[in-house]
């Protein structure tokens, strides 16, 4: 997983640094880290597809809303996942989500996530290598 987490930016939160080949790999990864931030990805089954489908004028914002769409999930629905099919066009984003709702005794579950916050958040694209900055507000 091309992910790691960044303790000395954020002490109350949580800030991740994400970097893949491709755009549609940064989106995924992202998203995984998300979920790994919340609960240990391993112990959860991708039983339930959700399919997300978004547009934005800004490759950051179409990030920001679709780590959004994560949290929104657990909030609302209590559904966590373990896998993402991400696929973008022209900043448009068609993405399946793949998990099971949560079961407290099954998964190994770590930090509440409360929302993706806009700072320090950042997507980039350095020597062929896509990059992602966000903080997650826990």
């Amino acid at each position: 997983m091309p992910f790691k987490f960044n303790e000395d930016i954020a002490i109350a939160d949580v800030a991740v640094e994400v970097w893949a080949d491709t755009i549609d790999e940064l989106f995924k990864d992202s998203g995984l880290a998300v979920s790994e931030v919340m609960v240990d990805t391993e112990t959860v089954e991708p039983l339930i597809e959700k399919e997300v489908s978004l547009s934005s004028d800004s490759v950051e914002m179409l990030l920001f809303d679709f780590l959004s769409e994560i949290v929104y999930f657990k909030d609302a629905h209590s559904l966590l996942f373990s896998k993402f099919d991400v696929k973008i066009v022209d900043l448009n984003l068609v993405a399946k989500l793949f998990g099971e709702e949560i079961n407290r005794e099954k998964h190994a579950l770590r930090i509440d996530v409360k929302a993706v916050t806009l700072y320090k958040f950042s997507v980039r694209n350095e020597n062929g290598i896509w990059r992602a900055e966000f903080v997650l507000d826990i």
